[in-house]
């Protein structure tokens, strides 16, 4: 574990079933605060442009000397009906639905590279984020003369998690994800899965011959040896070498430069052109 980043850094330590800790960094008050900012930039804009759809769509707000209270009294009560639903979804649907499709995050947190989860490190369900938000109206109190988020401010101050109260009624936190130590998907998922079969220790050996003719059988036999040939001595592991390359040249018959060639490094190249061309076929 980084010592350094738990040094300067409030951290969540959480201990997993396989008793493994986990370190968290703790999202830092300021960029929740932005965060948070972002979201609702983005919710005020999409109530603006639905209001202006609506006005537009009734043919109303065309004289500007009217009040936007005097715009919605014209409005039919269908169409009012629909347009107060619609903002009370944007306004209050906007956290939930996207802390709960986004795994945790909104376009906000992810911005900044936040996320909500569970106190036990899990990923957050529909019920958290439903939970935690109830409580958002009541965090984003003004207190004592303070302005927004007030009492959301004074809570995760007084919180050793820096858990607002919605956070503390769901049981989750919001932490920062650290991507600069993490692999993304693609890193790992493209790279070679760590095998002592595919591990090449001879020389590449170069050879002309049809390796689809081999059979998946054949193949499991070489890359067993491969596998284990780490727990053999050099004389047993050239031996053995010999005798699994031995079947599979009298089969294929591969054309080979005799000074360069091995029967190890034979049998690594081997595999590497087997599953190459299975990836392709595939």
């Amino acid at each position: 574990m980084n010592q350094a980043f738990i040094e300067t850094e409030e951290t969540l330590i959480i201990e997993t079933p396989e008793r493994v800790r986990l370190a968290f960094a703790l999202a830092s008050i300021g960029n929740r605060f932005l965060a948070v900012a972002i979201d609702h930039f983005i919710q005020y804009l999409s109530i603006f442009i639905l209001a202006w759809a609506a006005f537009s769509w009734t043919n109303l707000g065309r004289n500007f000397d009217q009040s936007p209270s005097e715009m919605f009294g014209e409005m039919s009560k269908w169409t009012l009906a629909i347009v107060i639903i619609l903002i009370f979804l944007l306004f209050a649907g906007y956290f939930v639905i996207f802390e709960w499709l986004w795994n945790g995050q909104t376009p906000g947190k992810r911005l900044l590279k936040l996320r909500v989860i569970r106190e036990d490190g899990r990923p957050i369900t529909l019920w958290e984020a439903i939970a935690r938000n109830l409580l958002r109206l009541f965090d984003a109190m003004p207190w004592l003369g303070f302005p927004m988020y007030s009492i959301g401010l004074v809570s995760i101050f007084m919180n050793n998690r820096d858990q607002r109260i919605g956070d503390m009624f769901a049981g989750t936190v919001v932490v920062r994800e650290r991507t600069d130590e993490a692999p993304t998907f693609a890193e790992t998922f493209s790279t070679q899965i760590t095998d002592g079969a595919f591990r090449r220790v001879q020389k590449k050996t170069e050879f002309q011959a049809d390796v689809s003719r081999l059979t998946e059988a054949e193949i499991e036999v070489v890359e067993s040896f491969l596998r284990r040939r780490w727990d053999l001595n050099d004389r047993q592991r050239l031996w053995m070498a010999w005798r699994v390359a031995l079947p599979i040249m009298y089969k294929l018959k591969p054309a080979y430069d005799l000074k360069d060639f091995s029967y190890e490094g034979f049998l690594e190249e081997l595999v590497h052109r087997f599953h190459a061309r299975q990836r392709f076929l595939n």
